[in-house]
């Protein structure tokens, strides 16, 4: 997939931007392909600074069409479901600040999916603008460690190496336990 995207980016060139966002917001609405490919190809299309600010755009407008999609079609069956959950109904009655900094604080851990934590969001009280704000600025550290990883491995350089191995032990370990508990 990565491949057929990287094409039609070289080839519309001149609408790779747009195209790149578009392509973004989908990932997030998908909510399971991983984003990092995306911003490999940003990077190399836009260099490190563009590439960064195009994937933010991206990432940022995802999660906030994934957010009203999410809320439009999951929050009364998932209200439904859990009405008899104390603990889940606490957790989804967050609002206001408290909210904003759950948001905020959820993003900023590197390794919880995004789509859990918009879900959760469009599940729970966080008004849209709220959510819009804690999320961007949420995405933007993470966003930095991934460009920085991406740009390190795309060049080979010993950090990248490092990266790469560490990624394909945390696969191995992962995988590993999985058939483990089988």
């Amino acid at each position: 997939m990565q491949h057929q995207i990287a094409h039609i980016l070289d080839t519309y060139h001149e609408y790779a931007i747009i195209l790149s966002i578009l392509i973004s917001i989908f990932i997030s609405i998908i909510g399971f392909i991983p984003s990092v490919f995306l911003t490999a190809l940003n990077i190399k299309l836009f260099g490190l600074v563009g590439g960064f600010i195009v994937s933010l755009v991206g990432e940022a407008l995802g999660a906030l069409v994934s957010f009203w999609l999410y809320r439009l079609g999951f929050q009364y069956f998932v209200q439904n479901k859990t009405s008899d959950s104390p603990k889940v109904q606490q957790l989804l009655s967050v609002q206001g600040k408290k909210a904003f900094y759950l948001i905020l604080s959820l993003r900023l851990v590197p390794f919880i999916p995004s789509s859990l934590v918009t879900l959760f969001a469009a599940l729970g009280k966080i008004s849209w603008i709220s959510f819009a704000l804690a999320s961007t600025i949420g995405k933007i550290p993470a966003l930095f460690l991934e460009i920085y990883s991406v740009n390190e491995v795309l060049n080979g350089s010993l950090i990248g190496k490092i990266i790469l191995t560490l990624l394909s032990l945390g696969i191995f370990i992962y995988i590993w336990k999985m058939k483990k508990t089988k």
